[in-house]
Order: C-alpha cells, then sequence, then structure tokens
C-alpha cells in the first residue's frame, strides 16, 4: 500500500528528501513560495536551492499547508528551527491522528533551547516522532551520488517502516533508537564547522582542521551524553560522520560562515548574503546555555559563539585555542 507523504519547507535539504521519497511513494510538499511551487510544478525543478536539478514528475507542491497536510500518512518537516514551532501550529488543524512526524532540521529553539522533536511532542501530543539526519549534502544526493542516514525513532515497527520509505537508489538509511543522541550530533556539529571555517579562512593546514574536527567531536559528545544521548551514536553517521561532511564540504554553509568570519567580514554582512540558514550561527546562543545548565566545558564552541554574537573575532578566537593548555586528551580543553 502507498503512503501519502508531506513534506513542509522547499529549501535544498527538504526538497531533496522529497524527491528521493518521491521514487518510493505519493509526495506533496509545501512552501510559502508561489514561484517555487509553480517551478516545481510545471518544469519540475527548484532552481533557487538547488540549481540544474531535475525532479520526479509524481512530486508535486503546493502553497496551501491544509492541502499538503490533510491526507498525509506520515509528515515530514523541513523547516528551520527559528519557524519550526509557527508551522507546526498550522500544522495541527490538519493533521490526522497517529501520524509520524520526521524532523529534518538540525537546530534547537533559541528560546526554550527545545530539538525539535520535543517542539512536536509538545504541540503534537500522541504522534510518533523521529529525526532523519547524518552526513547529507542535497546537491551531490540529487547528482545521484552514494549517501548514507539515520531514522532515529523510540518505536521499532514504526522507524523500519520508515527505513523502507527514505531509502532510495544509493541513499542508504539506517535505524536507531537513540533521537536524543541523533538529533543533537545533527545540530552540535555546525558549532564546530564554523570554528574549522574560521581556521580555513585565516589559512589553516590539514593538521588544524584536524584537531579541531577531534576535539569538537569531544565536546558535541560530552554535552551529547549529558543530556541523555549515548556516546557511541556520536561516533556514528548522525556524529563524526555529520561532523566530516559539515566541517570539510565548500557545499556547507556553517563552514562557509567560519571561512568568511576567518577572512574577517562581520558576522551580519555574512547571513544578508546567504539564501539558506547557517543553522549554527541560530544554535549558538542555546549551545551554551545548555553547555552552561549541564556544566559542560565547551571551550571550541564558546569562541565561536562570542564570534558570531560579536563579542570577539575569528583571529582572537583562533589565538586563544591556540593558548589553551593541553591536559589529557580525555579532559575538556
Amino acid at each position: 500500500m502507498q503512503l501519502n507523504v508531506g513534506l513542509l519547507g522547499g529549501g535544498s535539504w527538504g526538497t531533496t528528501v522529497a524527491s528521493l521519497v518521491a521514487r518510493n511513494t505519493r509526495v506533496q510538499l509545501w512552501a510559502r513560495d508561489a514561484d517555487a511551487v509553480a517551478q516545481m510544478n510545471t518544469e519540475h525543478r527548484n532552481e533557487k536551492y538547488l540549481p540544474g536539478a531535475v525532479l520526479p514528475k509524481n512530486l508535486t507542491a503546493t502553497t496551501d499547508i491544509a492541502e499538503a497536510v490533510a491526507g498525509a500518512d506520515v509528515l515530514i518537516m523541513g523547516i528551520p528551527s527559528q519557524g519550526f514551532r509557527s508551522v507546526l501550529e498550522q500544522v495541527k488543524p490538519h493533521l490526522r491522528a497517529w501520524v509520524p512526524v520526521i524532523s529534518l532540521t538540525k537546530g534547537l529553539e533559541l528560546d526554550t533551547r527545545k530539538r525539535m522533536t520535543e517542539i512536536i511532542q509538545e504541540l503534537l501530543p500522541g504522534h510518533p516522532v523521529g529525526v532523519l539526519t547524518g552526513p547529507n549534502l542535497a546537491r551531490e544526493i540529487m547528482a545521484g551520488q552514494a549517501a548514507a542516514s539515520v531514522i532515529a525513532m523510540d518505536d521499532e515497527i514504526i522507524v523500519q517502516e520508515l527505513q523502507s520509505l527514505f531509502r532510495s537508489g544509493l541513499f542508504r538509511v539506517y535505524t536507531n533508537d537513540d533521537v536524543i543522541g541523533c538529533e543533537l550530533g545533527g545540530v552540535l556539529k555546525n558549532i564546530i564547522a564554523i570554528a574549522v571555517g574560521m581556521g580555513d579562512g585565516q589559512g589553516a593546514g590539514d593538521n588544524t582542521r584536524s584537531a579541531l574536527i577531534t576535539r569538537g567531536l569531544a565536546e558535541v559528545t560530552r554535552l551529547g551524553v549529558a543530556m541523555g544521548g549515548r556516546a557511541e551514536t556520536f561516533a556514528g553517521l548522525a556524529g563524526m560522520g555529520d561532523m566530516i561532511a559539515t566541517c570539510t564540504s565548500p557545499q556547507s554553509r556553517n563552514r562557509h560562515v567560519g571561512v568568511e568570519l576567518g577572512k574577517g567580514r562581520h558576522i551580519d554582512e555574512i547571513i544578508e548574503e546567504m539564501v539558506m540558514v547557517a543553522e549554527g550561527v541560530k544554535s549558538a546562543p542555546a549551545v551554551m546555555a545548555l553547555a552552561e545548565a549541564h556544566a559542560i566545558d565547551m571551550p571550541i564552541a564558546s569562541d565561536v559563539f562570542r564570534v558570531v554574537c560579536g563579542e570577539s573575532n575569528a583571529r582572537q578566537a583562533f589565538r586563544g585555542l591556540l593558548r589553551v593548555t593541553p591536559g589529557a586528551e580525555s579532559e575538556p580543553g
């Protein structure tokens, strides 16, 4: 039996996931941009976010959120973190009971510090909740290159059905029951990617990059475990895998922000010219608040936070990290 899938969000990753799922079942994508919706329906393209990519002909789009949600057997949320709650509020009157809701969003809500699955549980109690995450660069996947992802849910039966829904061609999907760890891996690595970008923007080499990624992963794991995730999750696709891709790819938005900061540009100027959201910038204050609440020392993330908030600059942050006296590798710093 074919499922009806509603996917909310017409950005690069939302459109890519809709394209993957459309190979297996019916998908209707909701987006606010009427021109983009028209282009997807008539030309099977989304040139603003995925220039040159051809979308499946059975992927339809709409500007009517009720139309996308009312008949959905599965709802996928590809909405940036700071607009996630408001879109869910619009969804609530139209979504049938017990429909699984899957988040693609790698961010935290700034005011509440909540993960997206926590917001779903708050606004849509009773609905099975999950997250699709991993080292997934949209343009590579649309080009047909091999990639792997993780679908994380508490319900073992539903997660296996969704594994089949998302799996397509060279896009492999693994399952995991550590929702907290998988979700936080996707959130926290964005902060480290900005740090790596700041080093790259100042001409740092491969040794520096690998050190920042490794020590950054240690920071991310400490906070993730303190918040209820499992340490082994951060050594997998949702942790290490996603961090490597985000910290090293020229396609990474968060790394791009760091590179431009490393060149001496101001954060507002960088964000102004970006088409897509860099979640690490939005989530940095919430991440640091969580680190403080859980008494976790995160020196790399802390320096990134000060730079994106305008309290420091990339050169000062880089020098500060180099001056940190190292102790045992198992310790912070």
